[in-house]
């Protein structure tokens, strides 16, 4: 088997114009360079350089261990960076993006503790109403809800979150809980506008029964904040994260309805480019939020309606 330091003296050697330019970079004479070279090609019993005493040329086997050879040292040094990061001291800018209600009510808090755990990283916090792209946007860790699409991309989830139908005592008594979610439709019901969902359709499952029910109610936004302050007015049912509407919960303002039925999940995750060379910050800013978030992650949801 070959060694790192067999791999790097062949990719040095492969790359450099001839023997004596590759001894002058690895700091070895042309004899030794020569002598290890036909030590390795012995040990691999096949032939990995054409040599004269003019130039050098890979053989195709020379060209798939080069080839091999840079992936390899490559993933090891992307193992490396990575274990080295979480002892590394975190510093420098760190750019965070959140939505607008999680990122003021969780994120922030999040990140004012952070930064004094941690004085040398600057932290600039973006708060949106979409998802932000990392090449286009210099973000280095993303807060997002529900599923990540984006293979290019590395999650980890921070907390589970359930979405929930909710309303409040008082529309409950005026129109009546539903019962099932074909009610849903004679119900008003509060509507955020979603880029990436069909406005209006509501998907729900209850084991392995599927449901999409189309629902209309007299208002609609796409700022969740407002949504839930209309809930909270009566105006009709919502859907919610568990995360933004268990305090309301815990106080009886809002109760829980179609208990038996599930939503699309909504578990909380921070999303950050793909993981070589990931930087230290990073690394503490996320095991940061972990540590913080998932303490809160169990259920606070009351008895339902």
């Amino acid at each position: 088997m070959s060694s790192p330091t067999d791999l790097a003296f062949f990719v040095a050697l492969a790359e450099s114009r001839s023997l004596s330019a590759a001894a002058q970079e690895l700091g070895l004479s042309a004899a030794a360079v020569s002598r290890r070279l036909a030590a390795l090609e012995a040990r691999l019993g096949i032939r990995l350089m054409q040599r004269t005493t003019r130039r050098t040329s890979l053989t195709q086997e020379g060209l798939r261990y080069l080839e091999e050879g840079r992936r390899i040292l490559a993933d090891i040094e992307s193992l490396e960076q990575d274990v080295s990061g979480h002892g590394a001291t975190p510093q420098g800018l760190l750019r965070v993006n959140a939505g607008f209600g999680f990122g003021r009510h969780h994120i922030a808090p999040a990140i004012a503790d952070f930064v004094r755990q941690h004085p040398q990283v600057e932290v600039q916090l973006q708060l949106t109403d979409r998802p932000m792209q990392f090449g286009e946007d210099g973000v280095d860790v993303c807060i997002r809800f529900g599923e990540v699409p984006d293979a290019r991309v590395t999650s980890r989830k921070l907390a589970s979150n359930r979405r929930l139908f909710v309303a409040t005592p008082a529309y409950l008594r005026q129109h009546g809980p539903p019962e099932s979610p074909a009610d849903l439709k004679r119900h008003r019901c509060i509507v955020i506008r979603e880029r990436d969902e069909v406005y209006g359709q509501w998907q729900l499952r209850c084991g392995a029964l599927k449901q999409t029910v189309k629902v209309r109610g007299p208002v609609s936004t796409n700022d969740g904040e407002t949504a839930l302050d209309w809930a909270l007015q009566g105006l009709g049912i919502l859907q919610r994260s568990e995360w933004h509407v268990a305090p309301y919960l815990r106080s009886g303002r809002l109760v829980q309805v179609l208990t038996d039925w599930e939503l699309p999940s909504a578990d909380i995750h921070a999303v950050y480019p793909a993981r070589r060379n990931l930087s230290a910050k990073v690394i503490a800013f996320v095991d940061h939020l972990s540590a913080r978030l998932a303490p809160q992650a169990s259920s606070t949801t009351p008895a339902p309606w």
